[in-house]
């Protein structure tokens, strides 16, 4: 995977990602990242990329020029057009099967907005996809950029060093992950599950699907209507929530 940023913080994604898993992912070649600064590509003397908005109104708006330039400037260099994603908060909310979808591709670009946003003529002509990370609004696109990139990372066999790392997540199966327990046995008068440590994997796997489906059941049932559950864990899950409802 190969993945192409286009930014005016070129080095705000440079540094989030280039350490720990995502790092060591980028060190090893199993990704690469290339962030590409818009302004390295404006004409404007100054060195601005934005300007006020036609009809008025507050802030100012990302010129469509720059942008496209730059992002010519890797389409030059490919063999492939990749999907452009735009962060922004009037795209779809990215999911987990999201980063699955995106995890096959060869290549992905992402465009970092600013300010009050960005020339639509230039988000028609370059965007593929428009990509929320949820239902508020941050200062510019560099952190939604990195936390796809590292949820899609996940994704892509080599990048974890564990193929059941991503597998038992929260969200693989479309339930949320059971709780995980480590030394010591007990801290601070509080007992690992004895579950966990009888030995028996199949109780141990049983224990940790039903504490999915009762911790999806209390935390987010608005997951269940997707997840991939039997009629028997329907039942159950049913029994959970009526008693929840009676609290």
């Amino acid at each position: 995977m190969d993945y192409h940023v286009l930014t005016l913080f070129p080095d705000m994604i440079l540094q989030g990602l280039k350490t720990s898993i995502i790092g060591r992912a980028i060190e090893e070649g199993t990704i690469s990242l290339d962030a590409v600064n818009i302004r390295d590509f404006t004409i404007d003397k100054h060195g601005r990329t934005d300007d006020y908005p036609y009809g008025g109104g507050a802030g100012m708006v990302m010129q469509a020029q720059p942008i496209y330039d730059a992002y010519q400037s890797i389409r030059k260099k490919l063999d492939y057009v990749p999907r452009v994603i735009y962060l922004t908060p009037q795209g779809r909310v990215f999911s987990q099967q999201d980063a699955k979808e995106l995890s096959v591709e060869k290549g992905l670009i992402f465009l970092c907005g600013h300010y009050e946003g960005v020339d639509e003529r230039v988000l028609e002509e370059i965007v593929t996809d428009n990509i929320s990370i949820g239902d508020f609004v941050v200062t510019g696109g560099e952190l939604p950029a990195m936390i796809m990139i590292d949820a899609i990372s996940r994704m892509i066999p080599g990048v974890l060093h564990n193929g059941e790392s991503a597998e038992d997540d929260s969200f693989g199966d479309g339930l949320l992950e059971f709780p995980q327990y480590s030394r010591p046995e007990i801290w601070n008068g509080k007992q690992v599950p004895m579950i966990l440590l009888s030995g028996d994997h199949a109780k141990v796997d049983a224990w940790r699907r039903e504490q999915s489906l009762l911790r999806t059941a209390m935390r987010r049932p608005d997951l269940l209507s997707s997840a991939q559950i039997s009629p028997a864990e329907k039942i159950y899950i049913e029994k959970i929530l009526a008693k929840k409802n009676d609290l």
